[in-house]
């Protein structure tokens, strides 16, 4: 009975190793990169949730996504992140301060306008199963970076089993920290100029600038 299992968990481990490049999590990842690489712009409506088991934390944020091409605008309730793909503004209203800094597309950190291709590059992956959320099937898939001191274990996606769009992403870091976003209204929009792509310091009379770059 001990032998079998021993043979048992040899072989789950073994299947575990095997699908690090799993064929079926790569085919369906591909048909969801290749479905917004096609869309120029858009805007999408975001529920974000930060949660730690561990400290009893649970904090809930609503706000909106506009991308277009490696271009992002987001906002939620305390602040406003814009990158123009060469520039990154962090505008905190209540303190009414900016920060400029320059964006290392090199950086671990995942980009939100890039979380459609983030498993091509430094990721193995895996496809769990089906999974039902939010009334949508969707194909339960992992992803786990190549390095393993990088700031996120893991980064679970749930991908429409219909239509291969993104669900939910979640990402997991070494504090026991989970943060989650979920796509509530998706809206392709390809009249977005790249103007809207950059802080405006006109439009914000009175504003602290601090300039780090």
């Amino acid at each position: 009975m001990k032998n079998l299992f021993i043979t048992a968990l040899f072989l789950l481990f073994a299947n575990v190793v095997l699908a690090q490049y799993d064929a079926k999590a790569l085919e369906t990842l591909d048909a969801m990169s290749k479905k917004y690489k096609a869309i120029p712009a858009f805007e999408a409506a975001i529920t974000s949730t930060m949660t730690n088991e561990v400290e009893g934390i649970k904090e809930e944020f609503k706000g909106k996504i506009t991308v277009k091409g490696n271009k992002f605008r987001l906002v939620l309730e305390d602040q406003e992140i814009i990158n123009n793909g060469v520039t990154v503004w962090t505008y905190l209203p209540a303190a009414k301060e900016v920060n400029i800094d320059n964006y290392d597309p090199s950086s671990e950190e995942i980009n939100p306008s890039k979380i459609y291709e983030a498993y091509k590059k430094g990721f193995k992956y895996v496809y769990l199963s089906d999974k039902t959320e939010s009334g949508v099937v969707c194909e339960e898939i992992d992803l786990v970076p190549e390095k393993k001191d990088a700031q996120f274990f893991k980064i679970k996606m749930m991908i429409g089993k219909k239509d291969k769009s993104i669900q939910s992403w979640t990402m997991f870091d070494r504090n026991g920290n989970k943060y989650k976003y979920t796509i509530t209204k998706f809206t392709p929009n390809s009249s977005i100029t790249d103007a809207f792509f950059t802080f405006d310091l006109k439009k914000y009379p009175g504003v602290d600038v601090i300039d780090l770059r």
